[in-house]
């Protein structure tokens, strides 16, 4: 079983991406993990939000196999604590052979395919954050709730 981080466009951000490259090492220790970064469409100043979405969704479902759990960060996902998440995560690896995904979309969300594809969707928030910071701050959860699973003590109560 791998978990696979899948977002769209390539994290700019010098900082954010620093975050990432960070927590991404920090997931290594626990499990077989892999940033998957899909380019970010060339030419869509003429597209609609809605042309966008198909078009980014047409590339996450090729990145995805049938026999994936895959997993929507997503604004009408679920909301958890650390906590919560940890036991979610734990009981998604412990009931599964099958590699997990966790998709980050574009900025304008998800296409109809993709939502019908998930398996789960998530929420980190009801806040609104760039899908660029989304990756360092799942990342970062990511890893806590690891840490959680083996009783370490980055987390606290």
């Amino acid at each position: 079983m791998k978990i696979v981080l899948l977002t769209v466009g390539k994290t700019d951000v010098k900082w954010v991406r620093e975050g990432l490259e960070l927590y991404c090492s920090r997931i290594k220790h626990y499990v077989p993990f892999e940033l998957l970064e899909i380019p970010e469409l060339k030419n869509v100043s003429s597209l609609s939000h809605e042309q966008i979405k198909l078009k980014e969704g047409e590339l996450i479902l090729k990145n995805v196999k049938p026999s994936d759990n895959v997993i929507l960060l997503d604004e009408r996902g679920k909301q958890m604590g650390s906590l919560e998440w940890a036991q979610r995560l734990g009981s998604i690896m412990a009931c599964s052979t099958r590699n997990v995904v966790f998709v980050i979309g574009g900025a304008y969300g998800f296409s109809p395919e993709v939502y019908a594809r998930c398996d789960d969707k998530l929420s980190l928030s009801k806040m609104t954050f760039s899908h660029q910071m989304v990756r360092t701050i799942f990342a970062e959860q990511l890893y806590r709730a690891f840490t959680i699973l083996k009783g370490e003590p980055y987390h606290h109560e």
